[in-house]
Protein backbone atom coordinates (compact mmCIF):
# COMPACT_ATOMS: atom_id res chain seq x y z
CA UNK A 1 0.00 0.00 0.00
CA UNK A 2 1.69 3.06 -1.21
CA UNK A 3 0.72 6.63 -0.48
CA UNK A 4 2.30 9.83 -2.10
CA UNK A 5 2.60 12.17 0.93
CA UNK A 6 4.23 15.07 -0.61
CA UNK A 7 1.38 17.35 0.16
CA UNK A 8 1.52 16.46 3.92
CA UNK A 9 5.37 16.91 4.36
CA UNK A 10 4.42 20.70 3.65
CA UNK A 11 1.59 21.00 5.71
CA UNK A 12 2.34 22.44 9.36
CA UNK A 13 3.08 19.80 11.85
CA UNK A 14 -0.01 18.38 13.82
CA UNK A 15 -1.58 18.11 10.20
CA UNK A 16 -3.99 14.57 10.04
CA UNK A 17 -4.71 12.97 7.11
CA UNK A 18 -6.73 9.53 7.19
CA UNK A 19 -6.73 6.69 4.75
CA UNK A 20 -9.21 3.74 4.05
CA UNK A 21 -6.71 0.15 3.55
CA UNK A 22 -8.61 -2.35 1.26
CA UNK A 23 -5.16 -4.75 -0.30
CA UNK A 24 -3.82 -7.69 -0.32
CA UNK A 25 -0.54 -8.03 0.88
CA UNK A 26 1.90 -11.21 0.94
CA UNK A 27 1.87 -11.37 5.04
CA UNK A 28 3.62 -14.61 5.55
CA UNK A 29 6.05 -14.40 2.11
CA UNK A 30 4.51 -17.30 1.07
CA UNK A 31 3.26 -16.60 -2.09
CA UNK A 32 -0.36 -16.22 -0.79
CA UNK A 33 -1.57 -12.31 -0.73
CA UNK A 34 -4.28 -11.83 2.72
CA UNK A 35 -6.72 -9.89 2.20
CA UNK A 36 -6.11 -6.29 4.72
CA UNK A 37 -8.50 -3.97 5.96
CA UNK A 38 -8.80 -1.12 8.41
CA UNK A 39 -8.17 3.02 8.42
CA UNK A 40 -4.84 4.57 9.10
CA UNK A 41 -4.08 8.54 10.63
CA UNK A 42 -1.30 9.84 8.96
CA UNK A 43 0.48 12.32 11.36
CA UNK A 44 2.76 15.54 10.05
CA UNK A 45 5.33 15.64 13.19
CA UNK A 46 8.26 17.52 13.25
CA UNK A 47 10.69 14.84 11.51
CA UNK A 48 8.25 13.05 9.35
CA UNK A 49 4.99 11.34 9.32
CA UNK A 50 3.71 9.23 11.91
CA UNK A 51 1.38 6.32 11.27
CA UNK A 52 -1.47 5.25 13.76
CA UNK A 53 -4.25 2.87 13.31
CA UNK A 54 -5.57 -0.28 13.07
CA UNK A 55 -5.64 -3.03 10.67
CA UNK A 56 -8.17 -6.54 10.15
CA UNK A 57 -6.37 -8.93 8.39
CA UNK A 58 -6.16 -13.23 8.25
CA UNK A 59 -3.64 -15.52 7.82
CA UNK A 60 -2.98 -19.34 7.01
CA UNK A 61 -1.43 -20.85 9.82
CA UNK A 62 -0.83 -24.48 11.35
CA UNK A 63 -3.20 -25.20 14.49
CA UNK A 64 -0.33 -26.40 16.84
CA UNK A 65 -2.45 -29.56 18.23
CA UNK A 66 -3.83 -31.17 14.48
CA UNK A 67 -1.02 -29.44 12.09
CA UNK A 68 -4.31 -28.33 10.31
CA UNK A 69 -3.52 -24.79 7.97
CA UNK A 70 -6.50 -22.73 8.48
CA UNK A 71 -6.82 -19.03 7.91
CA UNK A 72 -6.36 -17.37 11.94
CA UNK A 73 -7.82 -13.61 11.98
CA UNK A 74 -5.88 -10.90 13.42
CA UNK A 75 -6.53 -7.17 14.16
CA UNK A 76 -3.05 -5.28 14.47
CA UNK A 77 -2.73 -2.18 15.83
CA UNK A 78 0.06 0.35 14.14
CA UNK A 79 2.07 2.88 15.50
CA UNK A 80 5.26 4.07 13.38
CA UNK A 81 7.06 6.85 12.19
CA UNK A 82 8.72 7.41 8.73
CA UNK A 83 11.54 9.47 7.98
CA UNK A 84 11.92 11.52 4.93
CA UNK A 85 15.10 10.53 2.85
CA UNK A 86 14.46 14.04 0.35
CA UNK A 87 13.31 17.55 1.77
CA UNK A 88 9.76 17.97 -0.25
CA UNK A 89 10.59 21.76 -1.01
CA UNK A 90 14.17 21.83 -1.90
CA UNK A 91 14.95 18.40 -3.19
CA UNK A 92 18.02 18.27 -1.03
CA UNK A 93 18.71 14.84 0.81
CA UNK A 94 17.58 14.57 4.16
CA UNK A 95 19.54 13.03 7.20
CA UNK A 96 17.34 10.41 9.13
CA UNK A 97 18.27 11.25 13.11
CA UNK A 98 20.28 8.58 14.83
CA UNK A 99 17.61 7.90 17.23
CA UNK A 100 15.15 6.76 14.37
CA UNK A 101 13.72 3.34 14.24
CA UNK A 102 10.85 3.29 12.05
CA UNK A 103 10.80 2.97 8.24
CA UNK A 104 11.67 5.92 5.60
CA UNK A 105 9.65 7.33 2.83
CA UNK A 106 11.89 7.39 -0.75
CA UNK A 107 12.79 9.85 -2.85
CA UNK A 108 9.16 9.98 -4.92
CA UNK A 109 7.35 10.65 -1.86
CA UNK A 110 6.44 7.40 -1.54
CA UNK A 111 5.42 5.86 2.05
CA UNK A 112 4.84 2.32 1.58
CA UNK A 113 2.61 0.68 4.78
CA UNK A 114 3.67 -3.06 3.31
CA UNK A 115 6.45 -3.74 5.24
CA UNK A 116 5.17 -2.06 8.37
CA UNK A 117 1.93 -4.01 8.03
CA UNK A 118 3.36 -7.12 7.40
CA UNK A 119 5.44 -7.01 10.28
CA UNK A 120 3.16 -5.93 12.62
CA UNK A 121 1.14 -8.52 12.02
CA UNK A 122 3.92 -11.17 12.22
CA UNK A 123 4.54 -9.71 15.80
CA UNK A 124 0.24 -10.31 16.11
CA UNK A 125 0.61 -13.68 15.33
CA UNK A 126 -0.15 -15.88 19.09
CA UNK A 127 2.43 -18.06 20.09
CA UNK A 128 0.37 -20.97 20.27
CA UNK A 129 -2.24 -21.31 17.21
CA UNK A 130 -5.32 -23.39 17.33
CA UNK A 131 -7.57 -24.00 14.62
CA UNK A 132 -10.73 -23.90 17.42
CA UNK A 133 -10.50 -23.83 21.12
CA UNK A 134 -11.40 -27.50 21.48
CA UNK A 135 -8.87 -28.87 19.32
CA UNK A 136 -8.04 -32.47 19.87
CA UNK A 137 -5.33 -32.80 18.01
CA UNK A 138 -3.12 -35.75 16.85
CA UNK A 139 -3.13 -39.27 18.35
CA UNK A 140 0.33 -40.12 19.73
CA UNK A 141 0.35 -43.63 18.70
CA UNK A 142 -1.02 -43.19 14.95
CA UNK A 143 -1.32 -39.35 14.39
CA UNK A 144 -4.99 -39.41 13.15
CA UNK A 145 -6.65 -36.01 13.35
CA UNK A 146 -9.00 -36.66 16.62
CA UNK A 147 -11.30 -33.79 15.49
CA UNK A 148 -12.22 -36.15 12.53
CA UNK A 149 -13.33 -39.11 14.87
CA UNK A 150 -11.48 -41.49 17.49
CA UNK A 151 -8.62 -44.06 16.81
CA UNK A 152 -8.43 -47.37 18.16
CA UNK A 153 -5.37 -47.18 19.89
CA UNK A 154 -4.81 -47.49 23.55
CA UNK A 155 -5.72 -44.07 24.74
CA UNK A 156 -4.39 -45.13 28.55
CA UNK A 157 -1.19 -43.07 28.80
CA UNK A 158 1.03 -43.74 31.89
CA UNK A 159 3.58 -41.13 32.63
CA UNK A 160 7.27 -42.29 32.55
CA UNK A 161 8.15 -40.91 35.94
CA UNK A 162 4.97 -43.73 37.27
CA UNK A 163 5.61 -46.62 35.22
CA UNK A 164 8.08 -48.59 37.69
CA UNK A 165 5.49 -48.29 40.31
CA UNK A 166 2.71 -49.46 38.15
CA UNK A 167 4.96 -52.70 38.06
CA UNK A 168 5.15 -53.07 41.34
CA UNK A 169 1.25 -52.56 41.46
CA UNK A 170 1.02 -55.69 38.81
CA UNK A 171 3.40 -57.57 40.86
CA UNK A 172 2.09 -57.06 43.74
CA UNK A 173 -1.49 -58.43 42.74
CA UNK A 174 0.53 -61.48 40.79
CA UNK A 175 1.63 -62.41 44.10
CA UNK A 176 -1.64 -61.86 46.41
CA UNK A 177 -3.18 -64.11 43.53
CA UNK A 178 -0.66 -67.09 44.11
CA UNK A 179 -0.63 -66.93 47.24
CA UNK A 180 -4.11 -66.95 47.63
CA UNK A 181 -4.08 -70.15 45.33
CA UNK A 182 -1.70 -72.10 47.20
CA UNK A 183 -3.90 -71.80 50.29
Amino acid sequence: MEINVSQLLKENIGTVREYEINELIDIMEIGASSPVEGSIKLTRTNRGILVQGTIHTRIPVECNRCLKVFDHPLSVNLQEEYFPVIDVNSGAPVAIPEDADGFTIDEHHILDLSEAIRQNALLAIPMKVLCRKDCAGLCQECGKNLNEGSCECNTEIIDPRWAKLANLSSTSNKSKKRKKETE
